[in-house]
């Protein structure tokens, strides 16, 4: 199977020129920016459109909701990612909801740390850590040899659940995981420990990752990952060996065959 040729790289002008394309990928945190902002600038505007008075007889948290709204729609507007509404629609709000409680700065700063280390790398890769079901690890455990040795690796293991299924359960298997957010890969390093000699966690990027190493390779990631994660694997890959992706399809191009994991669909493409 001849790989697809990968996207060459684009100036920073056109990303800028082209922001359906192009800006939302290469940029995610500068389009965020240039949301939140275009937001702000039209919260100021209003308040200075408004009569003083009138202005200052407006709640704070309704000028949150306005800066919200705002955000959202440029956001909608240079085509960032769905999953960024509700961050551009609670951001400030919740900043401003948040003051109300008077917590110390420290617990802020804490609470930003824990969620860094759970979502690390969302702004750059755009994959957010989804839970895989225990139907998909079901469904999984079906698509593996029953009679011999194999080699599997599931890409951004999250906190380790398909990984700990298949080890119980075929146990004649090498299983290997790769995530590169810090607290779900050391939650997941300590369950692979517990697991026994055939599970092995490493804090990586999948694409530092030789895919021929593997006979079958499950990712449960995002849309915006789909493309690098089946060029690597078309290159990679051995023939006959198994790319099992939940929910998120390769862009033109048609799987295998689709599996029903209780509620959420398994693609499968044989290379």
């Amino acid at each position: 199977m001849s790989p697809q040729a990968l996207p060459s790289p684009e100036p920073m002008l056109q990303a800028i020129a082209d922001p359906g394309d192009v800006y939302a990928e290469r940029v995610p945190l500068l389009a965020a920016a240039v949301a939140q902002g275009t937001g702000a600038v039209i919260v100021v505007l209003a308040m200075l459109l408004l009569p003083s008075e009138a202005a200052r007889g407006v709640h704070p948290v309704a000028w949150a909701l306005l800066q919200g709204v705002a955000a959202v729609a440029t956001g909608y507007c240079i085509r960032m990612d769905s999953w960024w509404i509700p961050i551009h629609a609670s951001f400030v709000p919740g900043l401003v909801w948040m003051l109300g409680f008077d917590w110390p700065p420290e617990f802020a700063l804490a609470l930003f740390c824990l969620l860094g280390s759970v979502y690390w790398g969302v702004s750059r890769n755009r994959v957010p850590l989804y839970l895989s079901s225990p139907g998909a690890a079901q469904a999984v455990a079906e698509l593996l040899p029953r009679d011999r040795d194999f080699t599997f690796l599931d890409v951004g293991c999250g906190l380790g659940s398909i990984l700990a299924y298949l080890a119980r359960t075929r146990s004649a298997g090498l299983y290997h995981g790769v995530e590169l957010a810090p607290v779900p890969f050391m939650l997941c390093r300590l369950r692979a420990a517990l697991i026994g000699r055939n599970c092995r966690v490493r804090w990586d990027d999948f694409r530092n990752l030789d895919f021929g190493r593997y006979e079958v390779i499950y990712a449960y990631l995002s849309p915006a990952a789909m493309g690098a994660l089946w060029n690597k694997a078309a290159l990679e890959m051995r023939p006959g060996s198994l790319l099992v992706s939940n929910s998120f399809a390769v862009p033109g191009v048609q799987p295998t065959f689709t599996l029903d994991a209780g509620g959420s669909r398994l693609l499968v493409w044989r290379m």
